[in-house]
């Protein structure tokens, strides 16, 4: 093993004489020995910069401070550092898979391992409408009228309570005379001129009965209906008979209310009836506030659902509970995501996703983004704030749009703010929002061209640092 004494020019470029010889001066040279095993013998080499790039090359000759050496040696800097490059930037854009860690296969891995790749689909049509009054007025119209549901229930115009299966039932008989059917003619035999019938519980088929009357179905029918049935069969019988029927005890015609209340409870229907809000408040009232709390109710096999602050707010949704009706209160907030260029998740409160929970019956827009934490200075477009949700085909035809294209009921609608002028401002503090809305925010333009820029400047700086070690290492 030779030591190899290696010159290192320094400052300015080398003076080239012709193509194959360049001259230095000795001054902006430093050399230093260094063993190497490709040479047998000991060989002055001189390090040059070229294009920005060092490149190595044999000195010939030294004499006076001038420097002479051959230039079309191997250029071992130059290619070296143009390797390293290439590679840190393909190891930067394509995340080489099998040398980075990864949590989850990546896309390359699921496609080359998939049995059968479909046809990607036509992309999905929408319809994008930058807010104006016009809009903003006709979506938050629906917005408020949204739900309507317990108004139109079938069987809720239920006043009059009548017999159910199960019920206990006490019939009184009265005569106009001793003598009768009921009545004995002997005087003092016993008091009045009325006979109890013994209690009886209305079987499953609806019927009690009555003696000299037979099996009457009372099931579903009123007191007095079922009074003046009596009356009717015993009238060829008994002296201007009379009858008085009444509910001893309800255990058919009842309402349960169960799920989110104080006091989950199962009564009997009043006189009258009972409406919705009552009997909740019978039950002790809802655990959580309105804005989170749905009210689904159960009749006739068939169920209803709708949040309690639509029946709060409109008196027609505290519908007339019907005798078997069923009302089950649940918890469930509701709710809208936030994309794009707002604060980094976990920044904001401690809130870790992108997730948020309505804080009232009605959120704006405005109060959506700023419990998102805002904006994001650095990046945001405030031109460009979008809301994604689905409309019905009526409204957007309210508003002018035209609808026949899209071949479903629901057409997905996206609507834009522009934050960057005052009326977007209000407008985005006007617009109610509704359950599960997208919010997004688009990043500026320029952010693109820095998102580029990151990963090829840091290729970069990574190879000049590989190819100064490699060169100082000499």
């Amino acid at each position: 093993m030779y030591g190899l004494r290696t010159a290192y020019l320094r400052g300015c470029s080398a003076q080239i004489l012709d193509r194959d010889f360049g001259v230095y001066p000795r001054s902006q040279v430093a050399i230093r020995s260094q063993p190497q095993v490709l040479y047998h013998k000991v060989e002055d080499v001189a390090v040059t910069p070229q294009h920005g790039i060092c490149t190595v090359i044999p000195i010939l000759d030294e004499c006076e401070g001038i420097v002479v050496a051959k230039t079309e040696r191997f250029d071992f800097d130059f290619g070296i550092s143009r390797i390293l490059a290439v590679a840190a930037i393909s190891f930067s854009l394509t995340g080489c898979g099998s040398f980075i860690p990864l949590d989850s296969p990546d896309a390359v891995a699921t496609q080359t391992n998939a049995a059968l790749i479909t046809e990607p689909s036509a992309p999905l049509a929408y319809a994008l409408m930058p807010v104006n009054p016009a809009i903003l007025q006709a979506t938050n119209a629906f917005t408020d009228s949204a739900g309507m549901v317990f108004s139109r229930l079938p069987g809720g115009n239920y006043r009059d309570v009548t017999i159910g299966i199960g019920d206990i039932v006490t019939v009184t008989v009265y005569e106009a005379q001793a003598g009768g059917l009921f009545i004995p003619r002997e005087a003092g035999v016993r008091p009045g001129n009325f006979v109890d019938i013994p209690r009886q519980q209305v079987d499953q088929s609806g019927n009690i009965n009555i003696p000299y009357a037979g099996s009457i179905k009372v099931a579903g029918l009123t007191p007095r209906a079922v009074s003046n049935i009596i009356r009717e069969r015993l009238k060829d019988r008994a002296i201007d008979p009379q009858a008085v029927v009444s509910v001893a005890e309800q255990r058919g015609n009842q309402i349960s209310v169960l799920g989110e209340v104080n006091s989950p409870l199962r009564f009997p229907v009043d006189p009258g009836g009972i409406r919705l809000m009552g009997a909740i408040a019978r039950a002790g009232g809802p655990k959580y506030p309105s804005y989170e709390s749905t009210i689904t109710i159960k009749r006739e096999g068939r169920t209803y659902s709708e949040t309690m602050s639509s029946v709060v707010h409109n008196p027609n949704e505290d519908a007339l509970l019907a005798p078997g009706d069923v009302v089950f209160l649940t918890r469930i907030p509701r709710v809208y995501m936030v994309f794009g260029s707002t604060p980094s998740p976990g920044s904001i409160g401690g809130t870790n996703n992108r997730r948020f929970t309505f804080e009232n019956d009605n959120m704006s827009l405005a109060e959506a983004i700023a419990k998102a934490g805002g904006l994001d200075g650095a990046r945001a477009d405030s031109k460009s704030i979008y809301v994604y949700r689905f409309e019905p085909k009526p409204l957007l035809e309210r508003i002018g749009i035209a609808v026949s294209q899209f071949p479903t009921k629901s057409v997905p609608a996206v609507y834009k703010f522009d934050m960057s002028k005052p009326d977007g401002w209000f407008q985005a503090d006007t617009f109610r929002m509704r359950d599960h809305d997208v919010i997004s925010v688009a990043e500026s333009p320029s952010i693109e061209f820095i998102k580029l820029m990151a990963p090829l400047n840091a290729a970069t700086a990574n190879a000049d640092n590989i190819s100064s070690v490699v060169v100082n290492s000499k």
